[in-house]
């Protein structure tokens, strides 16, 4: 029980590893396709926003261990929390090698679901509906409206600016709003780790109650800052230019909302969000503001397929996986 409690603790850490580069885009890659920072600085700031991030909060790691599935006690528990991962990781590295934003979180949930249903545990739908099927669709929605319309407001507010004079100004805002991403991305997606490794101390009778050790937030902030540290270059290309070209204002302004978005979740309701979905939907909604034309909408509506897919996907690789290691661990 004890060598495999370590096994998912090391595959729960690399799981985060692969979040932090899958996702370093989030954060980054409007102010480096703007111009506000370079690629290394802006790399490095990152990693210091996703580590100092992870101990912002507990509420999303709460959510994650307990709120989506009912774990068996004992050595099925364990193998099925194994087999999420490495539905997760799976997803991750095909999503990455295709360079589509999609979601690290919805990959742990749809591994999670998928193990547990494999392995015959009870699945909290209510959860999973309440804080991940409903945030999936919403987070898009708000980041792409609340884009737009900040964008406009700022362009009323500062319509007597020259154009030079306006992206100058907004250059510099945008290296605090990226870090803003940063920390909020830290916040989300280190917690959801956490939220792993305890469940699987809590499954193998090492912990009782989801409280998150020291330990446990240190060693999840440092995964998820090191992959970020990585780079993300596939991703960060299709955010960062594919979608919509964006200036120093309009990037500004997605990196703004969505990062009020994901404070505001992991603060007020603890859900588990996609920042990935929650940045792309901002972007969208700030380079609508040039006009229909001006978003490449399919991109968009790939990237959109690909949010769709992830669920079942890394559900039904996280329960082949479960019932693989099943036969070597059972």
């Amino acid at each position: 029980m004890f060598a495999l409690v370590v096994i998912i603790v090391i595959v729960a850490l690399i799981f985060d590893y692969t979040n932090g580069f899958h996702d370093a885009a989030n954060a980054i890659a409007t102010s480096i396709a703007t111009r506000a920072l370079a690629p290394v600085p802006a790399l490095a700031m990152a990693a210091v926003g996703n580590f100092v991030g992870a101990f912002l909060g507990q509420g999303v790691a709460k959510t994650v261990g307990s709120g989506i599935i009912d774990a068996p006690v004992g050595r099925v528990g364990l193998v099925l929390v194994l087999g999420a991962l490495v539905g997760a990781i799976c997803w991750n590295m095909i999503t990455w090698w295709f360079g589509l934003p999609t979601s690290s979180s919805q990959a742990l949930i749809g591994g999670l679901v998928g193990s547990a249903i494999a392995a015959s545990a009870v699945v909290e739908w209510f959860g999973v509906v309440e804080k991940v099927v409903i945030p999936m669709i919403l987070s898009p929605v708000v980041g792409f409206i609340g884009a737009y319309l900040l964008v406009m407001l700022l362009l009323r507010m500062f319509r007597r600016w020259t154009y030079g004079q306006a992206m100058k100004r907004f250059r510099i805002a945008q290296v605090f709003s990226a870090a803003a991403m940063s920390l909020g991305h830290g916040l989300q997606d280190a917690q959801k780790t956490m939220g792993i490794i305890v469940l699987a101390l809590v499954v193998g009778g090492y912990q009782t109650g989801f409280d998150i050790p020291f330990w446990v937030q240190f060693a999840a902030a440092a995964a998820i800052s090191l992959g970020t540290a990585a780079g993300g270059w596939r991703i960060m290309r299709t955010l960062g230019k594919r979608i919509v070209e964006l200036d120093p204002l309009r990037g500004f302004s997605a990196e703004t909302v969505a990062s009020g978005v994901l404070y505001t979740t992991a603060f007020v309701w603890n859900a588990p969000i996609s920042t990935t979905q929650t940045i792309t939907g901002s972007i969208m909604g700030a380079g609508a503001t040039r006009g229909p034309y001006a978003v490449r909408w399919r991109v968009g509506i790939d990237i959109a397929w690909a949010w769709v897919l992830t669920l079942p996907c890394a559900a039904g690789i996280a329960a082949l996986a479960f019932f693989l290691l099943s036969l070597i661990l059972l």
